[in-house]
């Protein structure tokens, strides 16, 4: 059976529902999902039941893990934190590297949490375009290698487009779109990876 890798994008955030949110945050650049982002991450877990999903990988943010996490609750597969998938760190967007909660913090929220791995790409900040992609393409490349069965990647708009674009050598169609909650289905064929799904949203309401 040919290797599946799919990507998702974390669901709908708090500080898009509530843009004050961002002025008395603690952590003012790792906001947790909306509630309406809570439901659209539960449905995507649904979405992925029975996919034969071995392997959870999520960016260390608020809500990556907790999209991972629905996701983990329903498909009974841990959650992995890695770094590689974050967001990107944008001077332009973020005045300082942004503050995310310890896999401590994480793991007694978010108990599917497996707090023994460790991440294979640390990014920098400050990042530009160049960099979040170049940085995201290596961290899909090395997780589809290490782990060769089916597994699923839960990042940000920058770091799931690296993702695509890194597995399918940039041949990925310019066009894509990727929405909040979206899912990505890329499937290997020999050394090359082709799109299956490309930004699909049709199982959100």
């Amino acid at each position: 059976m040919a290797q599946i890798v799919w990507i998702a994008r974390h669901a709908n955030r708090l500080d898009f529902v509530n843009p004050e949110w961002f002025n008395t945050a603690e952590r003012r650049y790792d906001p947790p999902l909306s509630d309406d982002g809570i439901e659209q991450a539960k449905l995507l877990g649904k979405r992925l039941k029975g996919a034969g999903i071995r392997h959870i990988f999520a960016s260390p943010f608020l809500r990556t893990v907790q999209t991972a996490h629905a996701v983990s609750d329903i498909i009974g597969v841990p959650v992995k934190v890695e770094a590689g998938l974050s967001e990107w760190l944008n001077a332009e967007w973020m005045t300082e590297k942004p503050e995310t909660l310890p896999i401590s913090a994480l793991h007694s929220q978010f108990p599917n949490l497996d707090i023994s791995y460790s991440s294979a790409v640390i990014p920098t900040y400050p990042e530009t375009e160049e960099t979040v992609f170049g940085r995201s393409a290596l961290t899909a490349k090395l997780l589809a290698e290490e782990y060769p069965e089916d597994i699923l990647l839960v990042g940000h708009g920058a770091s799931v487009l690296g993702a695509v674009l890194g597995l399918t050598n940039n041949q990925a169609d310019a066009e894509m779109k990727v929405n909040l909650c979206c899912l990505f289905k890329l499937v290997r064929h020999g050394e090359q990876w082709l799109i299956e799904l490309n930004g699909d949203t049709s199982h959100l309401k």
